[in-house]
């Protein structure tokens, strides 16, 4: 008897009073015993997350920050103006690791602060010198490495710096003579290449058009040890460009008048300047770079083109400006070496300008035909300084398919069929881009009487 009375002693009750018929009761105390010791002890604290390590990298288009994770969390990610910073709130976490400071010539970022929040909760700052878009993603713990947290600081189209906002006042102050721009034209004109130089206005000028092949470059995002953002199933956003761009390569192929270049055909590398010039060597008439897009919350969806934005077009015509002098690359058929500062400026923003101006078309109607297949993440067009849209005369668009940090995106990334729906909407837009262009496809610099709006028409 003393043996079965022991749990009534234990939970300090009378036998008399509950336990009058041990033997029938016995049962019942092997059951609610257990849970009635459960309820009455102390909680157990779950171990808090800790942040191990944090690292500031710059890359040409974008700051990026590395969170190292003891264990895999939620962030909250969100922007504040006024000034501006960035917030990320991880809850339950600890900072067991030093703060970088980011080195001074970052374009993006001021610096970085921390605080405990709600109690338990960390919040990490991030001071930024102007407006900014973001895109994170974690990835998950491997080959010896714990978890992780991605976050790019992408400048926005509009963020501009003080620096930036003088270069902008000094290059209005400087005034462009009719005289430099109809020498720009007869410069440009004059070294193009065949195939960019305007033929006569007869029917032959259609044919010889007609015929001529239009080179696709088409650049899978990512690569070899940069497996870009990764869902939550595993799925690597450089295996999903690759298996896109493939397809597309593939569908362009069959088309009469064109013909694909894959910058990468298998899981390589490639630095971004060296997808532009290898687009360069192969001439292409349009490059199309492929991504999936990722962010903290996994509800955002939909599918996103880019151009190039105002301050990284003009960025990269002042490199090209800077190096002329050493450089033996030809932009529009020109050597813009051999030619004094002002007319080689006027030359490079008229190629520039008709790039663009392309790139935007060729943005708009693949972007029109993506939306057929479901929910775009915005209206219209987007533009952003990602540096493999720099090139100064190839008309140039990014594609973010869908959002790999979306479960439901990430599933149907993964299906072949999508990836084929998805190749199918792209090579559509590109048809429609090229016919709107059929009789001025190559990029080439317009007359002077053009760009005074004196042309008149081919008629």
């Amino acid at each position: 008897m003393e043996k079965v009375l022991g749990p009534c002693y234990l939970l300090g009750m009378s036998v008399a009073a509950f336990c009058p018929r041990v033997k029938a009761v016995k049962p019942l105390f092997a059951v609610l015993l257990p849970v009635l010791l459960l309820l009455l002890s102390p909680t157990l604290a779950a171990e808090p997350v800790r942040v191990t390590g944090v690292r500031v990298t710059q890359a040409p288009d974008k700051t990026r920050l590395v969170l190292a994770l003891s264990a895999k969390v939620t962030p909250q990610i969100f922007l504040l103006a006024g000034p501006d910073r960035l917030v990320i709130d991880l809850a339950d976490a600890r900072l067991a690791a030093k703060l970088p400071k980011p080195a001074g010539d970052d374009p993006n970022l001021t610096g970085l602060r921390s605080g405990a929040r709600a109690g338990d909760d960390l919040r990490i700052v991030l001071d930024l010198k102007r407006p900014v878009g973001i895109k994170s993603y974690a990835m998950a713990a491997d080959a010896g490495r714990g978890s992780r947290l991605v976050v790019d600081l992408i400048p926005t189209a509009g963020a501009r710096t003080g620096a930036d906002a003088r270069t902008d006042t000094n290059t209005n102050t400087n005034t462009v003579t009719a005289a430099a721009v109809a020498a720009a034209a007869e410069a440009l004109n004059a070294n193009a290449p065949p195939s960019a130089q305007p033929p006569p206005r007869t029917k032959a000028r259609a044919r010889a058009r007609a015929a001529r092949t239009l080179v696709v470059a088409i650049d899978a995002g990512h690569g070899g040890a940069d497996p870009g953002a990764i869902g939550a199933h595993g799925t690597r956003e450089k295996d999903i460009t690759l298996a896109i761009a493939r397809r597309l390569a593939a569908l362009v192929a069959k088309e009469p008048g064109m013909r694909a270049v894959l910058i990468r055909d298998s899981d390589t590398f490639v630095p971004l300047r060296g997808r532009i010039r290898k687009a360069r060597k192969h001439n292409a008439d349009l490059f199309i770079s492929i991504h999936a897009d990722a962010f903290d919350s996994p509800r955002a969806r939909g599918s996103s083109v880019f151009t190039l934005s105002r301050r990284g077009a003009s960025s990269e015509a002042a490199k090209w400006l800077a190096d002329k002098e050493n450089s033996a690359d030809r932009v529009g058929g020109v050597d813009l070496g051999e030619h004094d500062d002002q007319l080689a400026t006027v030359m490079l923003d008229m190629v520039q300008n008709a790039a663009q101006e392309r790139s935007v078309k060729a943005a708009g109607a693949v972007l029109n035909n993506l939306s057929r297949l479901g929910a775009t993440h915005k209206q219209g067009v987007q533009k952003a300084g990602f540096v493999v849209l720099k090139s100064p005369d190839i008309p140039s668009i990014l594609i973010e398919t869908a959002f790999i940090s979306n479960p439901g995106e990430e599933a149907r990334l993964r299906s072949g069929a999508q990836q084929q729906r998805l190749a199918v909407a792209i090579l559509a837009g590109i048809k429609q881009y090229f016919q709107h262009y059929r009789e001025q496809t190559a990029v080439r610099p317009l007359s002077a009487d053009a760009q005074s709006g004196n042309g008149a028409g081919d008629g």
